[in-house]
């Protein structure tokens, strides 16, 4: 039995004590995210929000097994919100359509939606009107019963088949009512009951798992009345999908107690802001470095290396690795180097080392002696930094793999990854 079978359906019900903690973290880690962006400017706050823009859309992409070119999706968000991209590749018409939905969505996300909403949004993920070489309809709601099967033919396994379409014109007005309106129940558990009430509805042929995690953003983002979005759910539900489909097609199954959903939906949502942390503290880094040498003289190719390495470009700073980057001599990239070394914007890491590799310089002093108890746990996309602050905040931030691996080897000094990872703190 499905939950769309039951009487009154969507009486949804959760044990409030078993989510108290998640809940709790979560709003503790929002108020730390947001404690962190008070120290950036609009022109900071802008680029963060484009990047985390970008995981939303290529990771929810992802889910639904389409796989978008990254370059291509923050060229074309750079453009709609007016910033400058340090690596522009033209974005297809489709990858333009997705970006102008979701901006749509995060500009209005206090508008109330409608089915002329949510279908123009649907449109926009087909505008041929084929999905994986079928044809299917687009801008309206399904005409037809809708199954979510895995598995090869002949073994087909069905998760879950969903409300019938002669049943999806007055769920789906039930759906928007609730969430036009205001009740006080906490935003982050109306996000993800959102999430789960339209997937369960599934009200289009195809694009209903994007449109799910676009209107869970939008109740975000109106719990928090802010059109600045710099988290998202999406990276993390990627991440973890088998777990997701488990639980939902449990919650799918059950009988509208939502409790398991809610936390496994919070939990996840705790992984995201752990991940934008570590995106802002790359973020906070560069307003520090060019808060200190936004006055030096530097030419645009210099400009343009020192921003991709800000940005998180994973890579020593060698000649080799520079002349590679803007397709010129190692010779040009040895005089481009030297120059900011003697401009001190960067430093060798290990002096006189036979094939030199370089720092940049975000703070002119040596500020490992602030910091105490440095560790590298976890290993690749999961490496972390814990270390403490000299007033006894504990820090544990994500770093780059090459990093953690080059800090364990000895290659690279405690003081040029702190500086790296926590110059703003000191700042």
């Amino acid at each position: 039995m499905y939950i769309h079978e039951r009487d009154n359906w969507t009486d949804f019900r959760w044990d409030a004590n078993a989510i108290l903690l998640p809940l709790e973290q979560a709003s503790h880690k929002l108020g730390s995210l947001y404690g962190q962006l008070g120290q950036l400017g609009f022109d900071s706050r802008l680029g963060a929000m484009a990047e985390n823009l970008t995981h939303d859309i290529v990771y929810s992409s992802e889910i639904e097994g389409i796989n978008l070119n990254a370059d291509q999706v923050r060229s074309s968000i750079a453009l709609r919100l007016g910033i400058e991209s340090t690596k522009f590749v033209a974005p297809s018409h489709y990858i333009d359509a997705v970006v102008a939905v979701m901006l749509d969505a995060v500009e209005h996300y206090d508008r109330p939606i409608t089915k002329q909403i949510l279908c123009g949004w649907q449109t926009a993920f087909f505008p041929t009107g084929f999905s994986a070489g079928e044809q299917i309809e687009t801008g309206r709601y399904r005409s037809h019963d809708e199954h979510i099967i895995s598995g090869y033919l002949g073994r087909e396994r069905v998760h879950y088949v969903a409300p019938k379409p002669d049943r999806i014109e007055t769920e789906m007005s039930r759906f928007i009512e609730w969430f036009n309106s205001e009740t006080q129940d906490s935003y982050l558990i109306r996000s993800a009951i959102a999430h789960f009430w339209f997937v369960s509805i599934h009200p289009f042929e195809d694009g209903n798992g994007r449109l799910a995690r676009i209107l869970s953003d939008m109740m975000l983002a109106r719990g928090e009345k802010s059109k600045f979005r710099f988290y998202n759910i999406s990276s993390a539900i990627n991440s973890d999908k088998k777990h997701y489909y488990e639980i939902l097609e449990r919650a799918q199954k059950g009988n509208g107690d939502l409790t398991e959903w809610i936390q496994w939906y919070i939990t996840t949502l705790i992984r995201a802001l752990d991940t934008s942390a570590g995106m802002l503290n790359l973020v906070l880094n560069k307003a520090v470095f060019w808060n200190r040498a936004h006055d030096l003289p530097m030419t645009e190719r210099q400009k343009h290396t020192i921003n991709l390495f800000l940005d998180g470009y994973e890579s020593k700073i060698t000649t080799k690795q520079w002349a590679a980057l803007n397709k010129c001599s190692k010779d040009t990239a040895n005089r481009d180097i030297q120059d900011l070394v003697q401009k001190h914007v960067l430093k060798e890491e290990v002096p006189g080392a036979k094939r030199p590799s370089y720092a940049i310089v975000y703070i002119d002093s040596d500020i490992s002696p602030l910091f105490s108890q440095i560790q590298i746990t976890g290993k690749g996309n999961a490496t972390r930094l814990l270390t403490t602050f000299q007033d006894g905040t504990p820090i544990d931030m994500p770093i780059q793999a090459l990093d953690a691996e080059r800090y364990e080897k000895g290659e690279l000094p405690a003081s040029l990854l702190l500086n790296k990872y926590c110059a703003y703190l000191v700042k």
